[in-house]
């Protein structure tokens, strides 16, 4: 279960926040917002050291949009009240991290910046004694861990989430099965097979000759680098597929060192279909049309 799953009561619970540590919070609130303008100040003095503040907030208006933004996080977290609304409070922050690109580094480093001025603000509190001063620094560390392990997997989250997109867009670009021909496929494969690459190549070679009611698909692999039994393994299943779809399967593009790693692997192909390269290939898938290349 991570920060996801969990609800607020649930997260309260893992990171040991307790209705004593919240009271405290609260009861800082007011000291907190008074030193809040110069915290701010001095952690955007902070900043400008970085090269991220030049990337991000350089604008004028950017930076008084955030600023009131980082006041609305700090109220709403000295308000103390943990529910739906607060976890998804942050959570947004963490998407709104990873949209705009600003990396985990800074942010963290930001983070720790800041609870170092609280800190040294909750020190110079008086009238109140070291034992409540204690108890709220606990409080402080404990909330803001919180904080920020939720930030920290909602950016991951989103990030993971562009990587997948990413991949599935770069899994489509790999796999690109084209009609040459009415009835005939060709898939050219280039690079290294692995399992999810060839369930790819699968998933995408069966929709397309359902959609194009195919009677042969010629799978091209001279581009593919080495074929051990995994891959042989993958290809055979890839033509047993098809051939359940009614579409005769052709592999052309074995080299001879191919062919003689297949052997040594004591592999069966069976009845699958091979070719050395792509030409013989097409005049086997065109016998099979009725078709032929007639030179003039």
């Amino acid at each position: 279960m991570d920060e996801f799953s969990r609800n607020a009561q649930q997260l309260c619970e893992l990171y040991g926040i307790t209705s004593k540590d919240t009271e405290y919070i609260q009861r800082l609130k007011p000291i907190a917002m008074k030193a809040l303008p110069q915290m701010v100040e001095s952690w955007y003095k902070w900043l400008r050291s970085t090269p991220e503040f030049y990337e991000y907030f350089s604008d004028p208006s950017t930076l008084e949009r955030v600023q009131k933004m980082q006041f609305g996080f700090w109220e709403q977290f000295f308000d103390a009240q943990i529910d739906g609304g607060y976890i998804e409070s942050r959570r947004k922050v963490g998407e709104v991290h990873a949209r705009i690109g600003l990396s985990q580094e800074i942010y963290l480093a930001g983070v720790d910046h800041f609870l170092s001025l609280f800190v040294e603000m909750l020190l110079k509190v008086k009238d109140w004694s070291a034992e409540d001063i204690n108890e709220a620094r606990r409080g402080l560390n404990k909330m803001v861990h919180m904080d920020m392990t939720i930030i920290v997997q909602s950016y991951e989250s989103i990030v993971n989430q562009k990587i997948t997109a990413q991949s599935k867009t770069l899994m489509a670009m790999s796999t690109p099965v084209t009609q040459i021909w009415e009835g005939l496929l060709l898939l050219p494969v280039v690079g290294l097979i692995d399992s999810r690459r060839a369930q790819d190549i699968m998933d995408n070679t069966l929709s397309q000759i359902s959609t194009h009611h195919a009677q042969s698909f010629i799978l091209d692999i001279s581009g593919v680098a080495v074929v051990d039994t995994a891959v042989a393994n993958h290809l055979i299943k890839i033509t047993k597929a098809t051939k359940l779809m009614g579409c005769e399967c052709i592999i052309s593009g074995l080299s001879p060192a191919v062919a003689q790693t297949i052997v040594e692997l004591g592999i069966d192909v069976g009845t699958i279909k091979t070719t050395a390269n792509l030409r013989s290939a097409i005049e086997i898938a065109f016998d099979k049309l009725n078709m032929k290349i007639i030179k003039q």
